[in-house]
């Protein structure tokens, strides 16, 4: 799938017990969610903007250092949740192969087969510096798998998005 003015700070919005993989070979396990033509089956959800409502935002953040953000906001890490173990991405336009495994109230990130993310629901967390980050609390062990923008100025590609169940 290739969207365009999806923001080098955009976030994949994760609250099921799924894997998602992105830039990856296939096994006949992996289910596509994108055909590669057009939007089918895809929707839009909320009144014209993209939100997280009771989910994880996963970062993607390609120049860090620009946009002035902490440790919280690195590529791979929960949005405002946890700090990276490493910091394993590639530059743009170079190809980033994101591996998100949820497993109930476990949470593990692999970005170019280097774990970033390793959370389990109750580990602490920060306070909320700013109304936009998410709240903070328990998630569903299901819900909405989405891919959001922040900016009509930054470009960015996907490709290979998939999920398989852990069961």
């Amino acid at each position: 799938m290739i969207l365009r003015k999806v923001a080098a700070s955009m976030a994949i919005v994760l609250a099921s017990a799924f894997v998602l993989l992105a830039a990856r070979a296939q096994t006949p396990a992996w289910k596509q969610l994108f055909n590669g033509k057009d939007l089918t089956g895809w929707k839009h959800v909320g009144p014209g903007e993209m939100t997280v409502e009771d989910g994880y935002e996963v970062q993607i953040d390609n120049h860090p250092e620009a946009s002035n953000e902490d440790e919280y906001h690195v590529t791979a890490a929960l949005y405002s949740l946890t700090k990276p173990l490493a910091k394993p991405g590639k530059p743009g336009p170079e190809w980033n192969t994101m591996e998100i495994t949820l497993d109930g109230p476990h949470t593990m990130v692999m970005l170019n087969d280097v774990k970033v993310t390793d959370y389990t629901e109750g580990q602490p967390v920060p306070e909320r510096k700013f109304d936009f980050e998410p709240q903070r609390g328990r998630r569903p062990d299901e819900g909405y798998i989405g891919l959001q923008n922040h900016s009509d100025k930054d470009i960015v590609f996907f490709k290979e998005v998939s999920v398989q169940s852990l069961k």
